[in-house]
């Protein structure tokens, strides 16, 4: 009987040592979350970018006390003008965290222009503008790098109440597909995390409402709602050499929301 060969090859890590971060809406959250994880696994740099420089020099001094050097930028996602004054201090970007994003519930039929362009600008257009600066960087280096898009459970269902977030969150998905096969041969991957209901300061009244948390949480068969810092480490196993074959797909991280 013969044996399977197995490689000699040092196993891919799962560390971002010597990597150029930016993170996109990095003032709170899971944004916040996934800067500091980034710096603890090894990032030279992290850029932290966001609306609120107060928050954002908090952040930073997390991440210098890991060992990453911090960039502070105050940057409107929702504003291309925005987006390129953010980016063109930067040496180098080896990995964007894009997690700038927010949604406003309200019955389909009480939609009105306003909401529907205010979460399209931020959730995506913001997404493809700044993953647009990130990759002119990346291409001019000549490096490859790596996409990393905070989505939603709500890109791949549908849900009441919804229907600009599911929208817009089901477009940030067919955009990292099509980013993953034009981007393939200059070594860049794109890849979605797609978190379930995560405790952040902005979701706590909702997921601490008598009425709303509970019928939130009957539906993820884990019986909780998710960690930043859960998500944060599924950002940095995305960035990382272990995720190195996997692009155009979405890491669901829902409880078993999506598998009812």
């Amino acid at each position: 009987m013969s044996a399977v060969a197995v490689s000699a090859r040092a196993q891919p890590g799962f560390r971002l040592d010597g990597q150029a971060v930016v993170v996109a809406g990095a003032s709170r959250g899971i944004g916040a979350a996934g800067a500091l994880a980034c710096a603890r696994a090894g990032a030279a740099s992290v850029a932290l970018l966001g609306r609120s420089e107060r928050d954002l020099e908090r952040v930073a001094a997390q991440v210098a006390e890991l060992g990453a050097v911090p960039l502070v930028q105050r940057c409107d996602a929702s504003s291309t003008a925005s987006i390129e004054a953010a980016f063109a201090p930067l040496e180098r970007v080896d990995v964007l965290v894009n997690s700038a994003g927010a949604n406003r519930p309200k019955a389909f039929v009480q939609v009105d222009e306003r909401l529907f362009d205010d979460l399209f600008a931020l959730n995506v257009r913001g997404a493809f503008f700044l993953a647009q600066a990130a990759v002119r960087a990346m291409r001019r280096a000549g490096h490859g790098g790596t996409i990393v898009t905070i989505s939603s459970q709500m890109g791949h269902v549908g849900a009441a109440n919804r229907t600009v977030y599911c929208a817009a969150k089901h477009a940030v998905e067919g955009m990292t597909k099509a980013l993953a096969v034009e981007l393939a041969p200059f070594g860049i991957r794109a890849l979605s995390i797609a978190p379930t209901f995560v405790r952040t300061d902005m979701t706590a009244t909702q997921l601490d409402d008598p009425e709303i948390g509970p019928a939130l949480l009957a539906q993820i068969p884990l019986g909780r709602f998710g960690t930043v810092e859960e998500i944060a480490s599924a950002v940095v196993y995305a960035a990382s050499p272990a995720a190195g074959l996997m692009t155009g797909t979405s890491l669901v991280l829902d409880g078993g929301w999506t598998a009812r």
